[in-house]
């Protein structure tokens, strides 16, 4: 019937011509294909080039489903030598084969055996060419023998000619299509990069510009640090919106010996790979993790792709899906050409959130210094109240070793003004530009004193979750002020032996050795000589620390300084308080002079400034004050013996103790009472021959 042969082939050809949609084009060709020859499936194969490799590029079963997918544990792109699309390939033209005579001279293939087993025994075979060049295989399968003609035969191969332009057309629009898919991703995911600095937005994106061309259900970036357990860098789960969802990575809690698991996989996320079908299923039963995803999230199939993102890192990309091929090799290959951006992105997510946390720490430490510099404004030698003989020799030395690089040490009692005098030796220094960094030895724990002083790297112990610069890094090309520098222990003081005679330290945890430009001032109440005898000092540390010693007297030294003392605070606790001015009494003032003030100058400017709030009428008032001061009297100018300082010191703590009920240290404890250190006031009992507990009165 050469006029309905012709119509088919006019129809056929309108509609390769017309119909751009694949699924409906080739429907209509089965539909067509059908009411001329008998057949109960039908596959479409393309090859290479090369012809070495055929993609599966059509399979229709009419009516029922017959047949598995024989091929649904390959890849879609499978290699034909060793199978029979090897033996069809040499034949030029149509040909028609018994599949159980064909194995039979040719060995078993289990595609045919499956067709076998279904009652499928008849394959015909039209070669796919356009343009000359062969681009694939038409096969149709029935039950029963095609009795076909040789005109049927001419028909079928000018079919398979159309059919080649169908697949060619349709390959080339679906390449078309694709290229610009992965273009338009790719630009998305640069302006990503651009735009976005946040690791949850960032990687959100990534994710859902990926699942516009690569569906799938799971995103993550899992990361290894050196010496350290894998962990998520950014996981999110699809919803069934669409929309991607963060994912908490304790969410494997309820999986036994979970971080062993996870360690487990990194082998086999440390090499591309796509993971289907029957392969995820194998993996599923060697990996307690991916059996554990497969039975709680669904997973049946996986994609991984390492990022490779420096030395110091390994990072992989994971997908994974609901569906059991979801990837094939030809997705990876899209993927890895994703690589450079995805590692780009997760290199620029751990710069970011770096200079975030350096900057929140530099701002910290910012406010550190304006306040540090603030208070130092005021340090200068004018600033200085007491012109005694004594203080005198103090301002000369000071004056003295102020312009110079030498190392300082503060020594006197509690309360005397150390602080002060390393302020003022900073301010007249070279090195005032920058910044005078203070640190208390005796304030901190001893496991934090090293980390304040040097620094450290992340995760060099336990709680070190960022880098810190430490307090010698911060004053490089200033000056460091180590106050109470006896209590430092002594595996400290090695190290701080160290930074001063080699100018070099390294962080804790850290392996680089950083120089440093740090003149050192030191304090301390404690006789260091005597911590030396004791074997509590290092005796190098101590000499390299008394290069020059500045010795503060204590205030029952200089009498004559009390006065123009309490002038000085009187009129700055006034003014801040918005006090009125009020009068001196002269027994009070007598009352001050003569006492001892264990507690030196810091004593006498709380008691002033106690004065100042408490008092109402016309002059101060120091009640709080008066009975601390009948304590240890001074000995009346003419008549009766004299009490030596050491006596009346020990008085006046005997009568502290007795008030406190012999407590030293804590809120109700002697050491408040007395406003000095509970150690020094300690090493004073010490030396004075008091015992810690005292008969109360």
């Amino acid at each position: 019937m050469p006029d309905q042969d012709d119509s088919l082939l006019l129809y056929l050809n309108d509609a390769i011509a017309t119909t751009r949609n694949k699924e409906d084009l080739f429907r209509s060709v089965t539909e067509k294909l059908r009411l001329i020859f008998p057949f109960d499936a039908i596959t479409i194969l393309t090859l290479d080039t090369e012809h070495q490799y055929r993609r599966i590029f059509l399979r229709d079963y009419l009516g029922e489903v017959l047949l598995p997918d024989v091929h649904a544990h390959q890849p879609t792109r499978t290699s034909v030598e060793g199978t029979p699309i090897a033996l069809f390939l040499r034949q030029p033209r149509l040909h028609q084969y018994d599949l159980q005579e064909f194995m039979a001279e040719h060995g078993e293939f289990s595609p045919f055996r499956n067709l076998l087993e279904r009652g499928m025994r008849y394959i015909t075979v039209v070669p796919l060419r356009t343009s000359g060049q062969l681009i694939g295989l038409l096969s149709l399968v029935a039950r029963r023998r095609p009795e076909l003609s040789e005109l049927d035969a001419d028909l079928l191969e000018k079919i398979g000619s159309l059919v080649a332009v169908a697949v060619t057309n349709t390959l080339a629009f679906e390449d078309i299509a694709r290229r610009e898919q992965e273009k338009t991703m790719q630009l998305a995911l640069n302006n990503a990069l651009l735009s976005i600095k946040e690791r949850e937005e960032l990687f959100r994106t990534i994710a859902t510009e990926i699942n516009r061309v690569v569906p799938h259900d799971y995103f993550g970036v899992r990361v290894r640090e050196s010496r350290s357990p894998v962990r998520a860098f950014a996981e999110f789960n699809k919803q069934p919106d669409g929309t991607f969802l963060a994912l908490d990575e304790n969410r494997y809690d309820d999986l036994p010996k979970s971080e062993a698991s996870k360690q487990a996989v990194v082998e086999l996320f440390s090499r591309p790979g796509v993971y289907v079908g029957a392969d995820f299923e194998d993996l599923a039963q060697r990996y307690d993790m991916l059996r554990y995803i497969r039975e709680q999230r669904g997973t049946r199939s996986i994609l991984c792709a390492p990022l490779d993102v420096g030395d110091e890192q390994m990072a992989a990309l994971i997908l994974a899906s609901h569906q059991p091929l979801a990837f094939t090799e030809e997705t990876l290959e899209l993927i890895q050409t994703l690589v450079p951006q995805i590692r780009l992105a997760v290199q620029n997510v751990f710069a970011f959130e770096q200079i975030d946390a350096l900057r929140t720490q530099l701002e910290r430490e910012r406010t550190y210094l304006i306040d540090e510099i603030n208070t130092t404004a005021a340090a200068r030698l004018d600033d200085f109240v007491g012109g005694s003989g004594v203080m005198q020799q103090v301002y000369t030395r000071l004056a003295q070793v102020a312009p110079t690089d030498t190392t300082v040490l503060i020594t006197g009692e509690t309360g005397t003004g150390k602080e002060l005098v390393a302020r003022a030796l900073h301010n007249l220094s070279p090195r005032k530009e920058r910044a005078l960094i203070k640190i208390n030895c005796a304030a901190l724990p001893a496991q934090l004193i090293e980390s304040e002083l040097f620094g450290h790297e992340k995760g060099a112990f336990t709680g070190a979750h960022d880098r810190r610069i430490g307090k010698f890094e911060l004053a490089d090309k200033g000056t460091i002020f180590l106050d109470e520098v006896g209590e430092l222990p002594l595996d400290l003081q090695a190290k701080l032996l160290r930074v001063l005679q080699e100018k070099e330290f390294e962080r804790i945890g850290g392996r680089r050795v950083i120089p440093t430009d740090v003149r050192v001032i030191a304090a301390t109440n404690r006789v260091l000589e005597d911590e030396v005898a004791a074997g509590r000092f290092r005796a190098d540390l101590y000499y390299r620390l008394n290069v020059f010693p500045i010795k503060l007297p204590p205030l029952r030294e200089r009498p004559e300084d009390i006065e123009p003392l309490m002038r000085y605070f009187l009129e700055r606790f006034t003014k801040q308080m918005g006090k009125p001015v009020r009068g001196l009494r002269e027994r009070d003032l007598k009352a001050l002079r003569q006492y001892g003030w264990p507690g030196n100058v810091r004593e006498l400017e709380h008691v002033l400034e106690q004065a100042v709030i408490v008092s109402q009428g016309p002059f101060l008032e120091f009640a709080g004050f008066s009975a601390a001061a009948q304590v240890a009297p001074a000995t009346p100018e003419t008549g009766g013996p004299i009490k030596t300082l050491k006596d009346q010191e020990r008085d006046h703590i005997l009568a502290a103790l007795r008030r406190t009920g012999g407590r030293v240290s804590g809120p109700n404890g002697a050491a408040v009472l007395l406003d000095i250190n509970p150690k020094t006031l300690e090493a004073r009992m010490k030396k004075l021959g008091i015992q810690r507990t005292v008969e109360v009165r």
